[in-house]
């Protein structure tokens, strides 16, 4: 058991990052296509630790992808990290998407179930676009972030939402009333290797939805978008997925990552890097550039345009500032819940 010191000294720099007088924690909605990659599962892990640490509130996460297990999964892994209630929605519109580690929900030790959930067994998930209205309205005005590290089709259609039962505005008059900010992991916005015209994942698999959400998301809301170079900056270590998960039998994290990167690849960190951003946009973990506006071409290019007043801006990163980042994130991920399961 010599693992708990070393996660503990770890620790300790990061808690220094805030200031001795506790700030009121990040309103946060997470909405992921964690399905595919293996970054969400990090990333997700890695709000539940922020939230253990006061940084962040977890209202609701939403799943931007379609896959049967992936409401369980994430129920799973919340209940894992001791918040077994929190809300999960799915998209209607999604496309489907296979995963190789999704399947962890469905594992058993004996009888019983290895990650212990509701959804699937008691419980289903809601309409992520209904869940989006519902939790924005019971916050207080301007207080949400919202995080978005896949498909765009949960926001297009918050977007795209009509006057209900819930609220009388529609999408973009809830955004400008209720969203702080939204940090997104999308996009290139910079050289990738000798490619100045990269198309990523996130953009190029949903094309509509992503340039529904760069034309008519509100100007007064602003965006930080996170590109594809921001995260391949930042591989996460394989060590850390090798020795830092083993105060527990089984731990999802460690689980899926080896199922979907296997034990000799460190995986870059997209998404990892909107979620660290959006809980401490003013620690320089990253520089930002100038303002402008993001627009998205028909093959999925996203383009920056400089402007004075623009709603966008992208994250920046040096060498110093990767090794930064590496340090926190890592300790975020391998940080052990509150009460283990």
């Amino acid at each position: 058991m010599k693992l708990i010191p070393r996660i503990v000294s770890l620790m300790l720099p990061l808690g220094l990052i805030g200031s001795l007088h506790a700030a009121e924690p990040e309103r946060v909605i997470f909405d992921t296509d964690i399905t595919g990659d293996v970054d969400d599962v990090l990333a997700l892990a890695m709000l539940h630790t922020l939230e253990d640490r006061g940084k962040c509130q977890l209202l609701a996460v939403t799943i931007s992808k379609e896959n049967a297990l992936a409401a369980p999964f994430v129920d799973a892994v919340n209940t894992f990290y001791g918040q077994p209630d929190l809300p999960i929605g799915i998209s209607k519109t999604a496309p489907h998407r296979d995963s190789k580690y999704l399947k962890l929900a469905e594992e058993k030790d004996g009888d019983a179930l290895r990650y212990p959930r509701d959804i699937g067994v008691s419980a289903e998930p809601e309409e992520a676009v209904s869940l989006l209205r519902k939790t924005l309205v019971a916050q207080p005005d301007g207080s949400v972030t919202i995080i978005q590290v896949g498909l765009a089709t949960n926001l297009a259609d918050l977007l795209s939402s009509k006057a209900d039962d819930l609220s009388p505005l529609d999408g973009p008059a809830l955004i400008r009333k209720k969203v702080k900010r939204a940090s997104i992991m999308a996009g290139s916005l910079e050289t990738i290797g000798d490619n100045n015209h990269y198309l990523e994942a996130n953009v190029k698999n949903h094309v509509p939805s992503m340039q529904q959400l760069a034309a008519e998301w509100p100007n007064e809301v602003p965006i930080i978008w996170s590109g594809f170079e921001i995260g391949i900056a930042v591989p996460y270590p394989r060590e850390s997925i090798a020795n830092d998960f083993g105060y527990v039998e089984h731990h999802p994290v460690k689980e899926a990552y080896l199922l979907h990167s296997g034990p000799n690849h460190d995986r870059p960190t997209w998404d990892l890097t909107s979620v660290l951003y959006a809980v401490f946009p003013e620690r320089e973990f990253f520089g930002l550039s100038g303002s402008g506006r993001v627009t998205v071409e028909d093959d999925g290019f996203t383009r920056f345009q400089p402007a004075k007043q623009g709603r966008d801006r992208f994250l920046t990163l040096s060498d110093e500032q990767a090794a930064r980042v590496r340090e926190a994130l890592v300790q975020l991920v391998v940080q052990p819940p509150k009460k283990l399961p």
